[in-house]
């Protein structure tokens, strides 16, 4: 089970990282993303550096913003490049999108679908790390 998940993803689907982050922290699973954890006049690349460095598993929230953002393209790449991070990387599929331009080895990776229905999406995601899943009220 992770203890703090990192969370790339794309500005545009910020509603998604806030929802899910705090469905995480309900289950007692820490997440790290830029929205919440940057504060103002820190420098980003630092930021997300020593978070990445920090975090034991790494959350990609798969959508055409993300697809297109070339941070998340280098927060991936330095996940795959991670032993660490070696089956501890779970793409999230908001809504349909090209996430192979990202990098072809997501293929190998199984994603969590969350395009349907986010309950059945955390349900999924969390059961993968054997947790129980409890809608938020």
């Amino acid at each position: 089970m992770p203890v703090n998940c990192f969370l790339s993803h794309a500005h545009l689907d910020k509603s998604f990282a806030d929802r899910l982050a705090d469905t995480l922290a309900a289950h007692r699973i820490e997440v790290w993303y830029s929205v919440r954890k940057i504060v103002g006049g820190a420098q980003w690349h630092d930021e997300v550096g020593e978070a990445l460095g920090r975090c034991d598993w790494f959350l990609l929230a798969l959508s055409t913003s993300a697809v297109n953002s070339h941070w998340v393209k280098h927060e991936l790449l330095y996940a795959l490049n991670e032993r660490r991070f070696a089956g501890r990387i779970t793409p999230l599929i908001l809504r349909p999108c090209n996430w192979k331009k990202l990098s072809w080895t997501l293929n190998a990776i199984q994603r969590v679908d969350f395009s349907q229905d986010y309950d059945l999406g955390c349900q999924a995601l969390l059961q993968s790390w054997g947790v129980n899943y409890r809608p938020l009220p």
